[in-house]
């Protein structure tokens, strides 16, 4: 699952409330500093799983492992990787979409309408930068809190 555009800390209470609301048993990828201290414990709670940003790590490789040990596993990424605008999105959501042969789900805030738009499943291909120039067209017609910083 991922998440678009994320241009806000707020965007995380919303994703808790739209996961609670639909009953997803969904996990998530968030930097490794939200994990310290004196709140650590709470973004473990809630099912997030730190990411060292400073560092290769063979995150991909981790993530389909995990995959591979659950019988039903849901994991939510955002793509830009940060809340400010970033034209070059990361593209290990799609790296481990295709080694666990599972789709995209396509996943919109949009604050204007305040509405969760939830697409349906993206099958990925061989064709990363086409693959990402898609999900990207897809999410430009909505808008984040910030919408100065959503894609472009």
């Amino acid at each position: 699952m991922i998440v678009a555009p994320h241009t806000s800390n707020i965007d995380f209470l919303v994703g808790l409330a739209a996961r609670s609301i639909l009953r997803i048993d969904t996990k998530y990828l968030a930097k490794k500093e939200l994990f310290k201290p004196p709140f650590g414990w709470l973004f473990y709670a809630l099912g997030g799983y730190p990411v060292d940003r400073s560092r290769h790590t063979n995150l991909v490789d981790k993530v389909a492992e995990i995959y591979n040990q659950h019988e039903r596993f849901s994991i939510c990424i955002t793509p830009e990787g940060t809340r400010k605008y970033s034209p070059e999105w990361k593209t290990g959501f799609h790296k481990i979409a295709l080694k666990t042969g599972v789709p995209i789900l396509m996943v919109a805030f949009d604050y204007p309408t305040k509405t969760v738009v939830v697409a349906p499943p993206f099958m990925p291909t061989e064709n990363t930068e086409a693959d990402i120039e898609q999900i990207k067209n897809y999410f430009r017609q909505f808008k984040g809190k910030n919408p100065g910083q959503g894609v472009l």
